[in-house]
């Protein structure tokens, strides 16, 4: 049995002699410890460590090792979900997309129904004052804030009689300020929910509108 055994070796030793020595003779060296497990297949431990520090280096996070990744920490401070969401609402309370844009410079109809008044600003200066007529009993005018839409220089209304609407300007489905030949009502509600003007100033608000881009509408009591 030892017999067999140191033969064994020695065919052994003959077999793999001339591969060890033209590896020697091209110059390569031989690594032993491989990162790779030969039965396995798979990666050593350190290897795959590399990588995870690698990936968050990619992505702004640094650690401070002293055999991977770089000695910096990382900039981006992390957060609970709870101080999370409480900061984002905070954001989002102080730069709301409707803070900001209803802010900017512009052609701005605001309408008082209490006064029955319009002003008119451009570019937050303020240019006119109007008397106008909303929506008389039974015929509401929706109080907010919106952004003119379609405009005409004469709309005939469908739901009533075909009645004419020179110079109108929608900004919330089919409501609109529009010109009027009922000017003696002016200055109380007297319309189906419309805004009424007197025809005029309902031209110079059109105007303005196609000049400076199409403005806001804002209704308030």
């Amino acid at each position: 049995m030892k017999k067999l055994l140191i033969f064994m070796t020695f065919i052994v030793g003959l077999i793999s002699a001339p591969v060890m020595a033209a590896e020697i003779s091209k110059g390569v060296e031989i690594n032993v410890t491989s990162q790779t497990n030969a039965y396995t297949g798979k990666k050593d431990k350190a290897y795959w460590t590399r990588v995870w520090y690698r990936k968050q280096a990619a992505r702004g996070i640094y650690y401070k090792n002293r055999h991977f990744g770089k000695k910096k920490y990382s900039s981006k401070k992390r957060l609970s979900k709870k101080r999370y969401n409480r900061k984002r609402r905070s954001r989002v309370a102080k730069y709301s997309p409707r803070k900001r844009k209803y802010s900017r410079s512009g052609i701005v109809a605001k309408v008082n129904l209490s006064t029955q008044r319009m002003h008119v600003y451009k570019n937050g200066v303020h240019q006119y004052t109007w008397k106008v007529s909303s929506g008389r009993k039974g015929y509401r005018t929706p109080t907010g804030t919106w952004r003119v839409g379609h405009m005409t220089k004469m709309h005939y209304s469908r739901k009533y009689n075909n009645s004419p609407m020179p110079y109108s300007m929608f900004y919330k489905g089919g409501y609109a300020i529009h010109g009027t030949g009922a000017v003696s009502r002016l200055g109380r509600p007297a319309s189906h929910g419309c805004v009424r003007l007197q025809t005029g100033n309902a031209a110079k608000l059109f105007s303005l509108m196609r000049k400076h881009g199409r403005g806001r509408v804002v209704v308030s009591y």
